[in-house]
């Protein structure tokens, strides 16, 4: 049970509301995990400016936001977007906005 507590306590401090969400707690954490482990992923990368890059997951979902460097950044980001364990899809809302650090 204090498993159950610490997955509801983590997906409401995400921003995740279960008692106004028709999502089980267990969809919520699951979201909330895949969120996670994208963010992770999207830091990772050295191409990637991670932090211009907003994610929202809802079923298992991912809609990434926000801009990129190059059309190579964005094609990355939704690459690993769909490796992350427990996607079903991904939407793309990413604009090449963001100038590389050799335009700079």
């Amino acid at each position: 049970m204090t498993g159950c507590v610490a997955a509801v306590a983590g997906a409401a401090a995400a921003g995740y509301y279960v008692g106004k969400d028709e999502r089980t707690a267990g969809e919520i954490a699951d979201d909330v995990t895949i969120g996670t482990s994208l963010k992770t992923l999207l830091i990772r990368d050295p191409a990637i400016k991670a932090f211009a890059i907003d994610i929202a997951v809802r079923n298992r979902v991912v809609t990434l936001s926000g801009g990129v460097g190059s059309e190579a950044a964005k094609a990355r980001a939704i690459e690993l977007a769909r490796s992350v364990k427990g996607v079903v899809d991904v939407y793309s809302e990413l604009t090449p906005s963001v100038p590389d650090v050799e335009d700079i």
